[in-house]
């Protein structure tokens, strides 16, 4: 794990502050000594007390010449606990004071356990208040042994009793009980009637029992009747309550359904429950009124949900692969030592150099202090009174020629602080491996739906985020800059958080190299057509039909939440789960589904529009049925990505770019061309933008990864989408060859000696215009010389040679 951030002050003042401060570590080891401390002299106050009653008598002249080494005494803990016992015991509380054993062992088990002080200073508080009220107790009862009580007591008891005499001093020692009592026992008049009402319901229980089995008179008959009716009446209160406790306790037992009981008595009992009474209908007839009850459907239905949670528990949907394992930490590889090193030579020098460059414009600093992250410094400084903002944020190349640094970043202001942040690239970064993010508390501990850990900030700390919250996430940057590194730790949080049963991937690769390793877990986590025979889509022309068999699957959850009468996927998931909705009506356990675009601009100019209507629909509709959209490209400009498109996502990750205008493009903020590369980025959900350098998780790591999960038992198959029809993409013409164009055979003959079919080639060839050349290739699809439309693609040929369509021809006549 990566040590905790370290800020600096780099003034000589808080220099010296910090050398002479005592680190925060030690607290606790003080904490442990000074606890450990207290135990012990409780157990040698135990001693010393318990041997004072055995010798205290012997020991009574000697400590009066404590000092004298000559003087033997015969207590367990020698002079020293001798001089304690007598005068805590003796002279102080009397047998009381053996709380204060207790009272010093319990505050050093708290200081060695870390526990919270709150608790103890109550016990500290009425232990004392104890202490008092039996040492007078003691001293009332007992003044012939002065040791019960002590001397404290003895002398209060005296006291009080000048004052209020023997009767008054009794009932104030009464009164100090009952308030310990009441305010710690907590002992009230309602819990003693519940203690003698219950005890007196299980006598009469029985009695009742004992008489049942004994007599069969009549009047036995005439209890029982009673007894029944009652037995009726806690059956109907037992039902509500049992199965709104089981829905709750019966969740640790869905793996171990067998040892839940289901005896037939108790069901039959369940099921002879009347729903309550509803206003009758009154119907007017000829000459009777006839009233009518309507059927109440909806608390049947709840109470069978109810039955069913209460015998088989809540509906767990990884029980497919109830023993998938997910992957361990192991597999992943640390690149680095694990802690950042801050080399405090160069945070001097370009602290004095920022100072010296603002200073040379007649810019003060009041005070400037560096946080150092993995492969970025923060300075952060507070400029003296009068100077403005704007100022400093145009100096922005100076600063950095004086730094001689790759690209400096400002930050003016930084958000939520009154401060200005310079950052400064490290001269030697450090590497933030996946093995740290994933391994962090940070990602382990996240209550998230999805989780994604992209990196660490600035201030070392692991930065999680959950996609379900996004909902869609766009990441853009310059070719090598670690797109698909980035791509590649997402969908590896996933797999480190996720079962198989919650998620599944539509993997996206034009490229055809990036996403390929994730075929290992085809069938454990990815999804697809039925007729697709690879899992990850390679070929532009397949992803039209993904993506709109994507819209219909969106179009089809949309239903089944507005059947179950859900706003989103948790509470449809949710209600699945307690068994509430019906899988013969269609019902199902929704997993989440992430589509992955890789590279999103090469699909854009070889399918075009085909794309971005589904694209759009989806960035716009699907986030509350579990659909999320990541989609990865070089410049997220207007003819890639359309406004109606980039709208729909707010969550944007920047990597390094070569302009202030991409910087602008994706992010609508400069900053961009300012980062390091190499995985250095900026991420924003729509309001503060946020630096991290992202995990790096190289081939092999993901192999191991994909490897593991591949090599378990798998579902049947990949996750399949619904199968997408498309509208009819063939022209339905008349095939009446009178009906032709006169050029049809013309045309037909250029179509196969170029061997492709469009429009525009009819064009050149046969100097038409656009409309009659669309017509003629209308006719030659639907005389099956060339294929059908496919996008920007040229269309295909059917024949392949001139002798093959002379035979066409002469088909043609014949028939």
């Amino acid at each position: 794990m990566a040590k905790t951030t370290k800020t600096a002050s780099l003034n000589k003042k808080t220099d010296t502050k910090s050398e002479t401060s005592i680190p925060s570590s030690l607290s606790k080891q003080y904490k442990i000594v000074f606890g450990a401390l207290l135990v012990l002299f409780s157990i040698a106050l135990l001693f010393a007390f318990v041997s004072f009653f055995i010798f205290g008598q012997q020991d009574q002249s000697a400590v009066r010449e404590i000092t004298d080494r000559q003087e033997m005494v015969e207590n367990w803990l020698g002079k020293f606990g001798a001089y304690l016992a007598d005068l805590l015991i003796y002279r102080g509380f009397g047998l009381s004071a053996f709380i204060f054993v207790r009272l010093f062992f319990l505050t050093g088990m708290y200081l060695i356990l870390a526990i919270s002080l709150k608790k103890l200073k109550n016990i500290w508080f009425w232990d004392l208040f104890v202490i008092i009220v039996l040492s007078v107790l003691f001293g009332f009862f007992a003044t012939s042994a002065p040791e019960l009580g002590g001397t404290i007591g003895y002398e209060l008891n005296l006291f009080l009793q000048d004052y209020i005499g023997k009767t008054g001093t009794l009932l104030l020692l009464l009164f100090g009980l009952i308030i310990y009592i009441i305010f710690k026992i907590k002992l009230s008049p309602e819990s003693i009637q519940s203690f003698f009402s219950n005890t007196k319901n299980e006598v009469k229980t029985n009695l009742a029992a004992g008489s049942n089995n004994n007599d069969k008179s009549g009047y036995n008959l005439e209890e029982f009747a009673v007894s029944d009716e009652e037995v009726d009446e806690i059956h109907l209160k037992a039902n509500g309550s049992q199965f709104e406790i089981n829905k709750e306790a019966l969740k640790p037992t869905i793996n171990n359904s067998s040892n839940i009981n289901r005896d037939p008595i108790a069901k039959q009992l369940a099921m002879e429950v009347t729903p309550l009474a509803t206003p009758g209908i009154v119907l007017n007839t000829a000459d009777t009124f006839v009233i009518e009850t309507a059927p109440e459907e909806d608390i049947i239905e709840e109470n069978l949900a109810s039955r069913l949670v209460a015998d088989f528990g809540l509906f767990d949907p990884t029980l497919d692969l109830s023993n998938y394992k997910f992957p361990t930490i192991d597999l992943l590889k640390e690149y680095s030592t694990g802690g950042i090193t801050i080399n405090q030579e160069e945070l001097e020098e370009n602290k004095n150099r920022i100072v010296d460059t603002l200073r040379n414009y007649k810019i003060e600093i009041a005070q400037i202090k560096a946080t150092v992250g993995p492969s970025v410094t923060l300075y952060e400084i507070v400029p003296e009174a009068g100077i403005r903002i704007s100022k400093i944020k145009s100096l922005e190349d100076d600063i950095a020629l004086s730094l001689s640094a790759l690209g400096i970043r400002i930050i003016a202001p930084i958000p939520g602080k009154g401060t200005i942040g310079i950052e400064v690239p490290n001269k030697n970064p450090t590497m933030v491996s996946m093995k740290s993010v994933i391994g962090s508390a940070k990602f382990q501990e996240a209550e998230m739906e999805l989780p994604i850990a992209l990196g660490k900030t600035i201030s070392n700390e692991t930065f999680v985020v959950d996609l379900a919250k996004m909902p869609h996430l766009l990441m853009a940057g310059a070719t090598g800059q670690g797109k698909s590194v980035g791509l590649n730790a997402v969908l590896t949080s996933l797999l480190y958080k996720k079962h198989p049963a919650e998620v599944k991937f539509v993997l996206v690769d034009p490229k055809k190299v990036e996403l390929t390793l994730f075929n290992k877990i085809e069938r454990h986590y990815l999804a697809k057509l039925p007729d697709m025979d690879d899992a990850i889509i390679t070929d532009n022309a397949k992803v039209v039909n993904t993506l709109n068999s994507l819209c219909v699957e969106m179009d089809n959850r949309y239903s089944l939440l507005k059947d179950a009468m859900v706003r989103n996927i948790k509470e449809y998931n949710d209600k699945f789960k307690a068994r509430k909705l019906n899988p013969e009506n269609g019902h199902r356990f929704l997993p989440y589904i992430v589509l992955v675009v890789d590279e999103f601009a090469d699909l854009i100019m070889t399918a075009g529009k085909e794309v971005e209507v589904p694209i759009a629909r989806l960035a716009q509709l699907a986030r509350a049925i579990g659909i999320h959209l990541i989609i990865a490209t070089q410049r997220p400009s207007v003819n890639v990505i359309t406004g109606l498109i980039k709208a729909n996502f707010p969550a944007r990750i920047a990597f390094r770019v070569t302009s202030k205008i991409d910087s602008r493009t994706i992010l609508d903020t400069q900053g961009a061309d300012q980062l390091i590369g190499r995985g250095d980025m900026l991420y924003t959900n729509g309001n503060d933008v946020v630096r991290v350098q992202c995990a790096f998780i190289d081939t092999p790591e993901v192999e191991k990864i994909t490897e593991f999960i591949g090599s378990q038992k798998a579902y049947a198959t990949a996750y399949l989408l619904p199968e997408f029809i498309g509208e009819e993409s063939g022209i339905n013409l008349d095939m009446d060859i009178s009906e032709r164009d006169t050029l049809f055979r013309e045309a037909a003959e250029i179509i196969v000696n170029a061997q492709q079919g469009s429009a525009s080639l009819l064009q050149r060839k046969l100097k038409l215009g656009y409309n009659r050349a669309g017509r003629l290739i209308d006719q030659l699809e639907a005389a099956g010389i060339v294929g059908p439309f496919e996008g920007s693609k040229a269309r295909s040929v059917n024949i392949l040679d001139m002798s093959s369509l002379d035979q066409f021809f002469n088909n043609e006549q014949n028939n």
